[in-house]
């Protein structure tokens, strides 16, 4: 499967079938989804107003997966889109599919009426720090978070 040229790659909302594609891209993060609930959650985010979740193909078959978040800040005049999921089939990285799908996700949400786009990513992931970087993201915060439930210390 080639995708060296960003014309040979087709952006689209996943489609019935996607999910054990899908499935096998999240476990390349280091996610175990199982496939009922990844088709509860998707045709829940696929229906929200709030959400965007698209596959990136090369010749018909899924190399990529971007999910997109936005909401209102009291800190920001206009909604901000984070990048909840982004992963590029291990085969292809390296040939412009992850940039196809940042940008067709700035496109979304640029539609949603956003002015910022974010993300968060783990600090062991030094190579998608960097391809972040080349995209003209800035490492601005420090991300914390806790289970719910948790006692407080």
């Amino acid at each position: 499967m080639k995708a060296s040229a960003r014309e040979e790659i087709a952006v689209r909302i996943p489609v019935q079938g996607d999910e054990q594609s899908i499935q096998k891209l999240l476990s390349q993060l280091g996610y175990d989804v199982a496939l009922g609930q990844l088709r509860t959650q998707l045709s829940e985010l696929i229906g929200s107003r709030s959400d965007a979740t698209l596959v990136a193909t090369a010749d018909d078959v899924v190399v990529g997966l971007i999910a997109l978040h936005w909401s209102l800040m009291l800190q920001h005049p206009a909604p901000v889109c984070r990048i909840t999921t982004l992963v590029v089939n291990d085969s292809t990285r390296g040939q412009g599919v992850g940039r196809v799908l940042v940008e067709a996700g700035a496109e979304v949400a640029r539609l949603a009426g956003c002015e910022t786009l974010e993300l968060t990513t783990a600090l062991h992931r030094t190579e998608a720090h960097a391809f972040y970087k080349t995209l003209g993201f800035t490492n601005s915060s420090l991300k914390f978070g806790r289970t719910i439930g948790t006692p407080v210390p």
